[in-house]
């Protein structure tokens, strides 16, 4: 109960004008001018500017006419014991400040690349639940540690508005760290699932589309409870100064509509989680057929983390819409049930961080995992094939290892092509070494081919075969030295022996298609019936052949 201070109704001090407080004379004039009011229930003196502590030790000394009061306290200071609330509360802010390094551990270990980072999966992406871990053991020691002051203060103000709002936040930030938990495990089950393969999977199909819209659903609703909560008047939740003050102010705006909807938006975040893993479990895992198989598969497929965190997180989301309907559950009532407070509020987050914190450190990092089964795969196909990978020891002990390091062996190839402009130098001057080669040694073909065929024979027979055989057929373009030289050694064949020519000409036409070479068959002999070449001999076969002497009898 709270009254105004009456004097005529108090004790006189020595005069009509003089009142006792807690054995301390003030004048009754200045605090009925300044519009004091004393409240014995916290034993504070106050009006719409200034509060005093009115007990001891702290009661004022005297007033001043202007309505200060001299070796004053203020009611808004911390000048009371720890109570059980603040207890607790370090307790608890001391596992959060431990959970706070082994989730640093773990983002190193789990955060390290050890291959190429791969444009489909971000090496942010296997960070985001790390990152969410720091943030909910910030904003939960932070509220445990302003929780101090809660019972400190006598009369509310900064302490219990500190000590929600971080509260909340930590609640949204351990919603977020179960959704990236199950939603970077799917992306692992996706990149396991293509490595073997990279084309198995499309990015942009039905499958891929739904992994792209769904962490923009939860975050949408995630954000939808932040701005339900966060941006409102906060200095009702301050009015618990005395029972009425807190019916008539605290326990209305702690129990708003906003409240209770921002309640149903956490649940729809809690809902993607399930959805975003039984997607992942659908398409990454084996399927059973009959709903009762896929029920029991769904379980059995899900890491054991996440059995015990989505659960967790459903607690989590009950006790902010049970403090939303009942005040004197809440953290929001400086005199709650600490019970439930810490039971409801707090151990479903500790126990989230715990789990997960116990799951980083059983699992591998994914790089060094990704690599042990790639190292596996090629294994296998080598015992399929029947090879046999020596051991890295064995090249050194063979001496198969040039000498040197590293740096040696670039310095060793630096110098056999040079460097800067010597390097370019020497490119040319290889460049014009190969070209005069290539060039020679088509000389030397072209002149090859030309003494061969052009060379005397003591047979007319064999100089007719020899000039007018044709050269193999090359089937690269007429460009080539090699055709050129071809057609330059025919048609000097042709000026030379034209008869010849003709005749050979005709000869192989006759035996095209009996697979036999025509000059392989004996002369004829001419007949009357018969022209008769210059280089036809009516000797018999058996004779010398016809020596030419010079140019002349041709």
């Amino acid at each position: 109960m709270s009254f105004h201070l009456n004097l005529r109704a108090l004790p006189i001090g020595d005069n009509s004008t003089d009142t006792i407080i807690n054995n301390v004379h003030f004048n009754l004039t200045t605090l009925n001018h300044w519009n004091y009011t004393y409240y014995p229930t916290n034993f504070t003196l106050s009006n719409d500017s200034s509060c005093v502590l009115m007990d001891s030790p702290y009661t004022p000394t005297s007033v001043l006419a202007n309505g200060t009061f001299l070796n004053s306290t203020s009611c808004y200071s911390a000048t009371g014991d720890i109570g059980n609330r603040a207890r607790i509360g370090i307790a608890f802010a001391v596992v959060f400040a431990l959970s706070l390094v082994f989730v640093l551990v773990n983002l190193k270990k789990h955060g390290e690349l050890h291959l190429p980072a791969e444009k489909r999966f971000y090496p942010v992406g296997r960070r985001w639940q790390w990152y969410w871990a720091i943030f909910v053991c910030a904003t939960s020691l932070v509220a445990l540690f302003t929780g101090i002051d809660v019972d400190r203060y006598r009369v509310p103000e900064l302490p219990i508005v500190l000590n929600v709002f971080f509260w909340f936040l930590m609640q949204m930030g351990i919603m977020a760290l179960v959704w990236e938990g199950v939603r970077h495990w799917g992306s692992w089950m996706e990149r396991q699932y293509i490595d073997p393969n990279p084309f198995v999977l499309k990015q942009n199909d039905k499958r891929g589309m739904f992994e792209f819209w769904l962490p923009l659903f939860f975050y949408f609703w995630l954000w939808m409870n932040f701005f339900l909560i966060v941006p409102r008047n906060w200095s009702p939740i301050e009015h618990q100064r005395s029972p009425e003050q807190t019916l008539q102010d605290a326990v209305p705006a702690a129990t708003d509509g906003r409240f209770k909807a921002a309640t149903f938006c956490l649940f729809v975040c809690w809902l993607t989680t399930m959805v975003s893993l039984w997607h992942s479990i659908r398409h990454y895992e084996p399927r059973n057929r009959g709903f009762f198989n896929r029920a029991i598969g769904f379980w059995g497929y899900m890491p054991f983390r996440f059995t015990l965190m989505t659960p967790l997180a459903l607690a989590v989301v009950a006790y902010q819409g049970l403090c939303a309907w009942d005040f004197n559950l809440s953290p929001l009532k400086v005199g709650t049930n600490l019970l439930a407070m810490y039971l409801g509020g707090y151990a479903p987050t500790l126990l989230i961080l715990i789990v997960q914190i116990l799951g980083g450190f059983t699992r591998p990092n994914e790089d060094r995992e990704l690599i042990r089964q790639r190292r596996e795969r090629g294994q296998a196909i080598d015992q399929e094939l029947g090879l046999v990978r020596k051991p890295a020891w064995w090249r050194r002990v063979n001496g198969d290892v040039s000498a040197g390091n590293m740096r040696d062996r670039i310095m060793r190839n630096v110098r056999e092509v040079g460097g800067g402009r010597p390097t370019a130098r020497e490119i040319e001057r290889l460049a014009e070494r190969r070209a005069q080669e290539a060039e020679t040694a088509a000389e030397n073909r072209n002149n090859t081919i030309e003494m061969n065929e052009m060379r005397r024979t003591n047979s007319v027979h064999s100089s007719i075969r020899g000039a007018a055989a044709p050269p193999p057929y090359s089937p690269h373009g007429g460009k080539s030295d090699r055709r050129r030289s071809e057609r330059t050694v025919q048609v000097a064949a042709s000026l030379l022996f034209p008869n010849a020519n003709a005749e050979a000409n005709a000869d192989t036409s006759a035996g095209r298609g009996r697979g036999l070479e025509v000059t392989s068959d004996p002369p004829r002999r001419p007949g009357t019936s018969e022209r008769s070449s210059s280089t036809a001999s009516g000797l018999s076969t058996s004779g010398p052949p016809q020596q030419i002497r010079s140019m002349l009898d041709v």
